[in-house]
């Protein structure tokens, strides 16, 4: 049975939506999808902060549309009173041919923070492929991988800060950690959302996990990960 949201205007629209996103990272499943279209599209404006899960969960939303679109069909989601969701708002942006539009792209990709804050390295990397879609039209696969994990502690006493390290105390060739923040989930309890990107036919994410992050010594901090996003870049 489809869930449905109703008055995503009002504030308790907003609370129930809040509520509902406390343990999730998108409406459903475990990668953007025209469900998160769907209710992206029932709300009017930018939630307030007030709202913690459902700001970050807009915010994200907003930036995967700036850069690629979201194409996963979703489970079926009401929002009552929204309008349907057209093929064209869920498909990957087409790159601009005129002068304006490039700047626009340029402008957006300055933009685009999934943590708030965005390296210079990031902008650097958001540049050259901005550049190679504009010189061959055509975005094209590097055989690389970009992972968002959620990674969750034993309690509230775990040091966050301990549980980061160990995390990016495991090194391999062709992976490479990125920006990071603490997420609350609920009860004091925080967990940590971390980038990572990896060179596909080197690096397995499964495998990271269950040989490396819920090994000893760092499953003394952490209790699960769990691949939140996956995309090709």
């Amino acid at each position: 049975m489809a869930v449905t949201f109703y008055d995503l205007g009002s504030a308790a629209g907003l609370k129930k939506l809040d509520d509902y996103l406390l343990t999730r990272s998108y409406i459903t499943g475990y990668q953007a999808s025209k469900d998160d279209i769907t209710v992206h599209t029932g709300l009017s404006k930018a939630p307030s902060a007030e709202y913690v899960n459902v700001s970050r969960w807009y915010n994200h939303i907003e930036a995967l549309l700036r850069i690629s679109g979201v194409a996963g069909e979703g489970s079926g989601i009401i929002v009552e009173g929204s309008a349907s969701i057209s093929k064209g708002a869920v498909a990957t942006p087409p790159a601009g041919d005129s002068k304006a539009s490039a700047a626009a792209d340029e402008d957006d990709d300055d933009d685009v923070d999934l943590f708030g804050e965005e390296t210079e390295e990031e902008k650097k990397a958001a540049e050259e492929r901005a550049a190679a879609v504009k010189a061959t039209g055509k975005k094209k696969e590097s055989g690389k991988s970009s992972v968002l994990l959620d990674v969750k502690p034993w309690d509230d006493e775990t040091d966050m800060k301990k549980l980061e390290e160990a995390v990016r105390s495991v090194q391999m060739e062709e992976l490479h950690w990125g920006a990071s923040k603490l997420a609350p989930v609920g009860y004091g309890i925080k967990k940590l959302q971390i980038m990572l990107t990896i060179v596909d036919d080197l690096v397995s994410v499964d495998n990271l996990i269950e040989e490396h992050l819920l090994q000893e010594p760092i499953n003394e901090h952490v209790q699960s990960c769990d691949i939140v996003a996956f995309n090709k870049i």
